[in-house]
């Protein structure tokens, strides 16, 4: 069974950092494409980040330079890095996993077929 376990959401201050992490089982993990995405209340979910199988990695223009995408294949992990962080980036943050294939859109929400249950990241003062 397919199972991906986002962890590390919370409460932040504005400029405050916070690491979100993705423990991923029942896919052989090296093999796929892994990406966050979130959900503010009301919005369609959006494209953060994402890291392929060759370990490249893409961001939002909103978030580049501010958040940091990594993997750890021994782990069966994803994290993302979040730092400066401000009110307008909360909302529920999702992993999302797909295997790798020619023509991988990473940003595309279509694009992935595994998702996890979300975590909350609220920032406020």
């Amino acid at each position: 069974q397919v199972q991906l376990v986002e962890s590390g959401g919370g409460l932040v201050q504005p400029g405050g950092s916070l690491t979100l992490s993705c423990a991923a089982s029942g896919i052989a993990f090296s093999t796929y494409d892994m990406a966050w995405f979130r959900q503010a209340p009301g919005e369609e979910r959006a494209f953060v980040a994402a890291i392929n199988r060759a370990q490249t990695k893409t961001y939002s223009n909103s978030v580049k330079g501010r958040f940091t995408i990594s993997r750890d294949n021994a782990k069966s992990t994803v994290s993302l890095q979040m730092n400066s962080l401000k009110p307008e980036h909360t909302a529920v943050y999702f992993c999302a996993a797909v295997r790798s294939f020619s023509g991988s859109v990473l940003s595309s929400r279509s694009n992935y077929n595994y998702w996890g249950q979300g975590t909350q990241v609220t920032v406020s003062s």
